[in-house]
């Protein structure tokens, strides 16, 4: 049972766009336990800071990306969700490693519960915010385990799969 939940070896990195930041997390290298990894500034309007996500991957040795995508109530695709598709995009042809695009909904409100429960101030904690929120998305990631990283033959022509929350279907 020595086998990872996704069925590949190596690190996952977890990330969550925001308009000020990028939250980032990271597993442990059998896929079983998400924990924060930081967060990178952003300016605002601007790209996603594609170099210092890059070096954060080799600094952990990811094998794997998980990329947030921002869905709106009714699930469908926000203004910023296709950003999120062009960095998961990008980071696929720039490592050659997997990435993936998980629905985000709801992992900065429960990013806030839990640091509320523990400490019961968010205030001047907005990094450590987004980076528990990547890591929330994480763990949800790795609930799916290989069904999430299972090819997506629907689709050829983009390699970054969605796996959105709400349903457990396969």
């Amino acid at each position: 049972m020595g086998e990872s939940g996704s069925g590949f070896p190596g690190r996952i990195l977890a990330i969550d766009l925001g308009d000020r930041r990028v939250g980032l997390a990271m597993s442990d290298p059998s896929r079983l336990i998400a924990q924060p990894a930081g967060f990178v500034e952003r300016r605002a309007g601007r790209r996603p800071p594609l170099t210092a996500l890059l070096a954060k991957a080799s600094e952990i040795g990811a094998t794997a990306f998980v990329v947030g995508l921002p869905l709106d109530g009714a699930g469908e695709d926000t203004p910023r969700a296709l950003e999120a598709r062009r960095l998961a995009l990008e980071l696929e042809s720039r490592t050659g490693h997997p990435a993936r695009l998980l629905d985000e909904r709801f992992t900065t409100s429960a990013a806030l519960r839990a640091v509320k429960v523990m400490e019961g101030s968010t205030r001047g904690r907005r990094g450590d915010v987004d980076a528990l929120a990547a890591t929330v998305l994480l763990e949800h990631a790795l609930a799916h385990g290989k069904r999430l990283w299972a090819a997506d033959d629907g689709d050829a022509a983009l390699p970054a799969t969605e796996c959105t929350g709400g349903d457990d279907d396969a």
